[in-house]
């Protein structure tokens, strides 16, 4: 959405340019943040709020469908608009969602402000983006998308470190406020600095048909996810009543939007092999890595005794990791194959999951991060792998369509993935605490000689008994998310063959901005 052309407004020079280019990746690092920064803190603000850990992964998994939906707007607000007044709306609202979800006072008010505040999100990051070419001369805007792309970068690494520490030394209630002044800082330089740059615009009709039907399923599928373990899946009638209406309008909106004139989403996009091979697997392996990030932080903090901000750093290595190779791939994009980068990208985040399978319940500080640098590898790589491959075939005039299809689709099957990985999580303790249990029932030698010996310590027949049981529960959890890295590593590998489906991709040396 760059303004191009004779009549396009000079590059800005010096101090002005470096504190807009400042303000526009704070932006980009806001956005990105909260899409991270609750991973951490999902067990304190489930325990204020008196709820589930599982109710409080809805805090996630709203916001990245309410994120996700937004995207395919995004287009035709920029058009309706302006880039700047869209952009500086879009953080205004987030900001004011931000402060709401601080002061919310139950469960119920912060998820109807998440969702508001990943609705209003959408057009953050590809404003962000578009107005950070813009301001940069042509020369150098490989330079404007470094700084964005290192932005989303640097986001994750903070987020969980952020969130944990937030969450150990205040309250959760920070990790929200904490946008306020930056928000407020981001707006008003980016308006007052790029207002007389604003780029053209013009009245086009919305797809209110396909966008209704879209919402609906998406909704629908999220809320029947979410609440499907709690509800005892297909033997509630809510959660039949949801999958039904899910399944229709999904039809219903695919039919539409392949014989709409001016779809909200270009689902023609899909007739390119290497955007449907590319969305496939970009779809499916951020999912296995969204999931395993939400996974992670609850275990370490429910079942391994960590506090939120070690949860935190033991995930941060990975982002650091990224942060210095990413510049290295970026380099050699242009004359590696991206089948070739995408394929370590997989096989760097299966070799990841299996490590963490492979993790003894007691392991070390330093053992649980090995995992997580690993994974780094696999993030400086993967985004710019997938994007390359997607867009091979795309023509220019579609190059925004695609990119909006790409993300909404990663992000909606992030949403998706962490309550099934939740949910799933939940399913397979509950098979293994019930064969634990039956190994250890009351005429077992062990186990009496194990309540026997709490007993001697002081502890009464009902404590000892509950002190086993508890530790029976938390062995299951243990083996359930070993079970779950197991199979995310196994997909990881068998995504493999489908990229080499696809066309030889190369970027063309132009620097691929992932989001």
């Amino acid at each position: 959405m760059s303004q191009t052309g004779p009549s396009a407004p000079a590059p800005l020079q010096g101090g002005r340019l470096a504190l807009i280019s400042v303000a526009l990746a704070l932006g980009t690092f806001m956005q990105v943040l909260d899409s991270t920064i609750a991973n951490v803190s999902i067990p304190t603000i489930s325990g204020n709020l008196g709820v589930s850990t599982d109710q409080g992964t809805w805090v996630i998994t709203l916001f990245a469908m309410a994120n996700g939906v937004s995207v395919p707007l995004t287009g035709w607000l920029m058009g309706r608009y302006g880039v700047v007044k869209t952009f500086a709306a879009s953080v205004v609202l987030f900001t004011i969602a931000s402060f709401l979800c601080g002061v919310a006072w139950d469960l119920p008010s912060l998820l109807f402000f998440r969702i508001l505040q990943g609705g209003v999100s959408g057009p953050m990051i590809p404003g962000s983006q578009a107005l950070l070419i813009s301001i940069f001369p042509p020369a150098r805007r490989g330079f404007a998308l470094a700084i964005w792309s290192m932005t989303t970068l640097v986001a994750p690494i903070c987020g969980p470190i952020l969130g944990g520490w937030i969450s150990d030394n205040t309250t959760w209630r920070w990790i929200f406020f904490i946008n306020v002044p930056v928000g407020i800082f981001c707006a008003f330089i980016c308006y007052r600095g790029l207002a007389s740059r604003e780029t053209p615009t013009f009245k086009r009709p919305i797809d209110t048909v396909g966008f209704g039907l879209l919402l609906i399923w998406v909704c629908c599928l999220q809320v029947m996810l979410d609440r499907g373990q709690d509800a005892d899946w297909f033997h509630s009638v809510s959660i039949v009543v949801l999958a039904i209406i899910s399944a229709i309008t999904l039809v219903g909106w695919l039919i539409w939007e392949l014989t709409e004139k001016n779809p909200i989403v270009d689902l023609s996009l899909f007739k390119s092999r290497n955007f449907a091979l590319g969305t496939l697997v970009f779809c499916l392996a951020y999912a296995v890595f969204f999931g395993a990030n939400v996974l992670q932080p609850l275990w370490l903090q429910t079942r391994l005794g960590y506090i939120a901000t070690w949860a935190g750093l033991v995930a941060a290595p990975s982002g650091v990791v990224a942060v210095l190779l990413t510049p290295l791939f970026a380099r050699y994009s242009s004359v590696i194959d991206a089948r070739i980068t995408g394929t370590l990208a997989l096989l760097a985040f299966a070799l990841s999951f299996f490590m963490r399978a492979g993790l003894p319940p007691d392991a070390s500080f330093r053992i649980l991060v090995l995992p997580m640098l690993v994974q780094g590898i696999a993030m400086s790589t993967f985004f710019v792998s997938m994007l390359t491959i997607q867009l091979k075939d795309v023509p220019p005039q579609q190059t925004p369509a695609a990119s909006g299809l790409s993300n909404f689709a990663r992000i909606t099957a992030g949403g998706f993935a962490a309550s099934l990985t939740t949910a799933f999580w939940d399913h397979r303790a509950s098979v293994h605490q019930s064969a634990l249990a039956d190994g250890q029932a009351s005429h077992s030698a062990a186990f009496t000689q194990a309540l026997a010996t709490l007993q001697g310590a002081g502890g009464s027949a009902k404590q000892s008994l509950a002190s086993l049981v508890g530790q029976v529960v938390n062995q299951a959890y243990d083996i359930a998310a070993v079970d779950i890295f197991w199979l995310f590593g196994v997909l990881a590998v068998i995504m493999v063959p489908l990229i080499w489906l696809a066309r030889r991709s190369l970027s063309g040396g132009a620097p691929v901005a992932a989001d």
